[in-house]
C-alpha cells in the first residue's frame, strides 16, 4: 500500500518539475533579451531539476524502501546554486554592456555602480 502512495507522489513530482522545465526551455527560445532569458533558465529549471529529484527520492523510498540522503543534498545544492548562477550571468551581461529590449521599462542599477 504505501509503495502505491509513493509511487503517486513520485509521478506527481516528477510530472510538475517535467512542466517547469519544459516552461524554462519556453522561456530560453522565447523571451526576448539575455536578462529574461536568465531568468527562465535560472528560476524554471531549477525548480524543475528539484522537483524531479524528490520525485526520483520518493520512487525508490517506495521501490526499495531505502532513503537517499544525497538526493536531498543535490536538491539543496541546486536549490543554492542555480538562482545565483543566474544573478552572476545576468550582473556580468550588464556591466559588459549588453543592451535591453525596447519594451525594458527602467534599469535599476544604472545610478548604484
Amino acid at each position: 500500500m504505501s509503495a502505491m502512495i509513493f509511487n503517486g507522489l513520485a509521478m506527481i513530482f516528477i510530472s510538475v518539475g517535467s512542466l517547469f522545465s519544459l516552461v524554462s526551455a519556453i522561456g530560453l527560445f522565447r523571451l526576448p533579451d539575455v536578462y529574461t532569458r536568465a531568468h527562465a533558465a535560472s528560476k524554471a529549471a531549477t525548480l524543475g531539476v528539484m522537483f524531479i529529484l524528490l520525485g526520483v527520492m520518493f520512487f525508490f523510498i517506495g521501490k526499495d524502501h531505502v532513503f537517499n540522503p544525497s538526493l536531498l543534498l543535490a536538491v539543496l545544492f541546486i536549490f543554492m546554486t542555480g538562482p545565483i548562477g543566474g544573478h552572476l550571468i545576468t550582473r556580468s551581461a550588464y556591466h559588459n554592456g549588453v543592451k535591453y529590449t525596447d519594451s525594458t521599462i527602467r534599469d535599476d542599477l544604472k545610478n548604484t555602480e
